[in-house]
């Protein structure tokens, strides 16, 4: 009798190395990269068991809303143009930081935040979930200034904003 293991849930540092290694090879990447007026583009890559890895591409003014990712942990590198995430603090003030390319982003479960492209340039990133994405809730201010669910998503596709 054989025993079915489950794949291993990575935590952020190694989504990290993940997602960096994965961005220090533009020929598994680079090839796939389109743009689409509509909304974000988005394709999987290859990964390990039990981790979803994206391959996200922004145009100027695209970007999801606030969320989180339900029990999945990630982390996402800037491969080409700048990003900016949107966190809140604890009093729920939204601060914008702006990454460049290069730059490495964590999300631990539960966390919230938004990711935008503010430049005037295309951007493209490498995003990696692990457990694969399943949930996401969608946050919104309330009128007191205090974050408030708005909708929670079934999904399996990076930031999904069905």
């Amino acid at each position: 009798m054989s025993i079915a293991l489950s794949p291993r849930t990575l935590d952020v540092d190694e989504l990290s190395a993940l997602t960096r290694s994965l961005a220090a090879q533009p020929d598994l990447w680079q090839p796939l990269v389109q743009f689409q007026e509509s909304g974000r583009w988005w394709t999987r890559l290859d990964g390990p068991p039990g981790v979803d890895v994206w391959l996200l591409s922004w145009l100027p003014s695209q970007g999801t809303e606030l969320h989180d990712h339900g029990d999945s942990a990630a982390a996402f590198t800037i491969v080409a143009g700048t990003l900016t995430e949107v966190r809140p603090t604890r009093d729920g003030e939204l601060v914008p930081q702006d990454f460049p390319a290069d730059r490495t982003q964590t999300v631990d479960p539960g966390d919230r935040h938004d990711v935008l492209n503010t430049g005037t340039a295309p951007a493209v990133s490498i995003h990696a979930y692990s457990p694969p994405l399943t949930r996401m809730t969608y946050w919104a201010t309330a009128p007191d200034g205090t974050l408030v669910p708005s909708r929670t998503v079934d999904t399996d596709e990076p930031e999904s904003d069905k």
